[in-house]
Order: C-alpha cells, then structure tokens, then sequence
C-alpha cells in the first residue's frame, strides 16, 4: 500500500500522538508518511487537497467539509488551553477595539475565536504564530493572540495577558474549547476512516505506555524547546479528548460551527463532519 500523506505540526502534542504511528510502531496501521509544517501551512495545504489526513484547525475545517472527514481520534480540545490574548501595554478586553490585534493565520480557531468574542474588532493582521509575540514586544502591534507553548512563555517577553479566549468560549457555552482535528480524505472511505481512528488512539496510547520511546522523536522537532515546557505543552494539550471526542467534545465542536455560520464567518454545510 501506498502510504498515506500525514500532515501535523512539530509541536511536541503532534509528534507525541503520531510518533508511533509513523515510526511503524503500530501492527495493523496503514502506512503513513509524515509532513511537519506549522498548522496554518497544514489548513492551506488541506485546502489545496494536498493530503490524505492532517491536522487541521476547526475553524479551517468548515471550509473543507465537501472533501474531508473529521476523524474522532488525535484532536486538541480541552479546558484552559485556549489561545491568549496578550499585550506589551496592560490592556482591558474593551480596549481592543481600533487596535492593531496579530493573528496566528486567517483560518485558525484562534482567529475565529478572537472574531466571535468581538466581531467589532476590524484592525486585525496576520504573522506566522512565532512571530507575534516579539511583534508585540517591538511595539509593531497593540496586541496579539498567541497559541502553542507561547502560553508558557509570553511572559519573558515582558507581555500581559488581555484575555484568555479559551476562558472566555468556557463560560459562554459551558463546552471544552476545539481547537484542532485530524481529517481524513473522504474518498478513502468509511473502513478506511475507522482503521485510521483506531490506529491514532493505539499510536496516542503506546506513547503514554513507553515515553522514553516517543521522546527522542519530540526531542528532535522540539530542540530549542525548554525540557519543562516540552512537557507542559503535552500536557495540556492531550488528554482524553485526543483518545476520542465523545459526547462533551462533539457537542463543543457543533456549538463553534453553530456560531461560527450563525456570525457569517464559515460557510454553511450540507456534508455531515464524520461520514
């Protein structure tokens, strides 16, 4: 078998939960062929129907539905692991509007969420992730929202928080927060899907079993990673929703579509999210 095109970033979340899988480590796993690019390279590549399975932001994943499936297995959702708005000058969450906010990509959840907590907010740029915090710390913009271990580290740069968009989505809807999936082609199949399902919770579940295994593998994509913050980003960012959503997460990821279309910032779908 050819093996299938696999898309994930180099976070230290991502190599844990697919190390495994694409080190053969898994029996009964098709073969998979690893692709490490930052998430919103993976949301462009997807919509360029460049692979067979990635991870992919939610908020991309809307505009996606005609053509990928969303796996129930490998995803980031959780509780207070929600994207950060931070600021070199102490701001209030009302004093947002007519500054000059840094997102993590058009089509990350994290921009979503900063647009439905105030869609009133219209001075909004885009820089690679990494990028925005010393942009916030130069002064080249009032504020940015900030994602990955940048939660852990915000900080050193002399920054505050604003607000934290993933406390704010918990209190509105009650729901943990989505923040990414896995997709799969559809045309691959439904037997093909479900082999996939349960070959990323096998690959999930020999990286909890055997860490020292995994770990050479995030250690390498992870180099200038403080060895505690490596673990901090773990983790926060799987959990039990990475094994599967289950009720509580697929409701929360219903509720941001729900939203979502309702404002007019993701299209609406005919296409069911599994199958």
């Amino acid at each position: 078998m050819t093996p299938l095109s696999l898309g994930y970033s180099p976070c230290p979340n991502d190599t844990f939960i697919f190390c495994a899988l694409t080190q053969g480590r898994i029996p009964d796993a098709p073969p998979c062929r690893e692709v490490l690019e930052d998430i919103e390279s993976l949301n462009t590549l997807a919509l360029e129907r460049k692979l067979d399975l990635t991870k992919i932001s939610f908020h991309a994943l809307a505009h996606l539905r005609d053509h990928y499936v969303l796996l129930r297995s490998g995803g980031a959702l959780g509780r207070g692991c929600g994207p950060l708005v931070v600021s070199r000058e102490p701001l209030s969450p009302e004093r947002l509007k007519g500054k000059k906010i840094a997102l993590p990509g058009r089509l990350t959840t994290a921009a979503l969420l900063m647009r439905l907590f105030d869609p009133a907010l219209d001075r909004l740029v885009y820089l690679p992730f990494d990028e925005i915090m010393p942009a916030c710390e130069r002064g080249d913009v009032d504020a940015g929202v900030i994602i990955h271990e940048s939660r852990f580290t915000f900080a050193a740069y002399g920054l505050s928080q604003v607000i934290d968009l993933g406390a704010w989505w918990e209190e509105e809807t009650g729901h943990p927060i989505p923040l990414g999936g896995i997709l799969a082609r559809r045309d691959l199949g439904r037997s093909m899907h479900e082999r996939l399902d349960r070959s990323i919770r096998s690959s999930i579940e020999f990286a909890y079993a055997h860490p020292c295994e995994v770990r050479p593998y995030i250690r390498r994509y992870a180099q200038e990673m403080d060895e505690t913050v490596m673990q901090q980003h773990i983790d926060l960012y799987v959990n039990e929703y990475s094994l599967q959503y289950g009720e509580d997460g697929e409701a929360a990821i219903h509720d941001l579509y729900a939203r979502a279309e309702e404002a007019g910032i993701v299209p609406a779908s005919g296409h069911s999210l599994y199958e």
